[in-house]
């Protein structure tokens, strides 16, 4: 069986080496490989990504209070800074390289979906230049500087291993209680 296989082999090669030259060869070879490398260059419809499925006890994304790319999303009441998730990140994860702050702002804000009220830490990404995109400054419940845990205008970087400001986050921290 392997010898049938290496005559046939043997005839298809000289077969071909007697049709082609070796700079045609070489020529189509290189034509093959440039255009296979400019393949995911070409244009492709993307108009439409997902669907996008609301998180339980979310409003729907397609709606300005459940879209996180939009500073009408509910969780951004007490935002002051460039959005994550239009830089690269989500609504609650930093962008890649950046660092979360471990120091934070704190916002309460009303789900519109289940009526609750919910604590929302404001954490800043931290160590890449400012991504410029999707500001929003929301002053919803913002108090005077010496209320500094309530107040969105300070570099909250000063707690991370870079102090250079890039987005800002919204994470669920609890729901809110009043007291009696």
């Amino acid at each position: 069986m392997s010898g049938r296989m290496d005559r046939l082999t043997a005839t298809l090669t000289r077969g071909l080496a007697r049709r082609t030259s070796r700079r045609s060869f070489l020529g189509a070879l290189g034509a093959s490989l440039v255009g296979g490398a400019a393949g995911p260059l070409l244009p492709i419809a993307r108009a439409e990504g997902p669907a996008r499925e609301p998180l339980p006890g979310e409003p729907s994304p397609d709606s300005a209070e459940g879209n996180p790319d939009g500073c009408s999303y509910w969780r951004y009441c007490a935002i002051d800074g460039f959005l994550s998730s239009c830089c690269g990140g989500r609504h609650n994860v930093c962008p890649p390289g950046t660092s979360m702050s471990p120091i934070t702002w704190l916002g309460t804000c009303r789900n519109p979906v289940d009526g609750k009220d919910y604590v929302i830490s404001y954490n800043d990404c931290c160590g890449k230049d400012a991504c410029g995109r999707c500001f929003c400054n929301r002053n919803e419940g913002d108090k005077p500087i010496y209320y500094t845990h309530k107040n969105n205008d300070l570099n909250w970087c000063t707690g991370a291993p870079s102090m250079i400001y890039n987005s800002t986050v919204a994470v669920i921290v609890g729901v809110a209680t009043r007291k009696g």
